[in-house]
């Protein structure tokens, strides 16, 4: 019983080590998701002060890859049909692995940007965006980037 109990209790952190969720700020708060802790492990991708931040010697390219994150992840939506209708607010806090895949992409939108149909449709897509999606960039440790978003339906 105790060789089983340990087993399920290795399973259960294994996954939660190698999570890969997108989820609202208000779900992840209910799932116990704790934004507060995770910043506590990854280390911010910029930062204003470049000796405290993961990528201080490549800002310019850091924030380029970034970029080009979101517009990988608009044309993705884009491509499924998802449309916003109009300039949509959001703030997203992403957190990488070293690798650069996507262990966390939390996001909160501006009140009443999105009726949950809606919400539900871009949550259920960014999680398969974040699947097989990198960041171009790595490093020899996690890291973290948040930021407010406008997002709009692409042409």
């Amino acid at each position: 019983m105790k060789v089983i109990l340990t087993s399920i209790l290795t399973l259960v952190l294994f996954n939660l080590a190698n999570a890969q969720i997108g989820i609202s700020l208000e779900d992840a708060k209910t799932r116990g998701i704790e934004v507060a802790q995770l910043d506590s492990t990854y280390r911010s991708g910029i930062h204003s002060d470049a000796s405290k931040a993961v990528f201080g010697d490549q800002q310019n390219a850091y924030i380029k890859a970034y970029y080009s994150m979101i517009h990988d992840l608009s044309a993705f939506l884009n491509g499924r049909d998802f449309r916003w209708g109009s300039q949509t607010r959001c703030f997203n806090r992403i957190y990488f692995s070293a690798d650069g895949s996507i262990d966390y992409f939390i996001y909160e939108f501006s009140e009443g940007e999105l009726n949950s149909d809606r919400k539900e449709t871009f949550e259920r897509l960014l999680n398969e965006f974040i699947v097989d999606y990198k960041f171009s960039l790595t490093s020899n440790v996690p890291f973290a980037q948040c930021s407010p978003v406008n997002y709009r339906d692409t042409l």
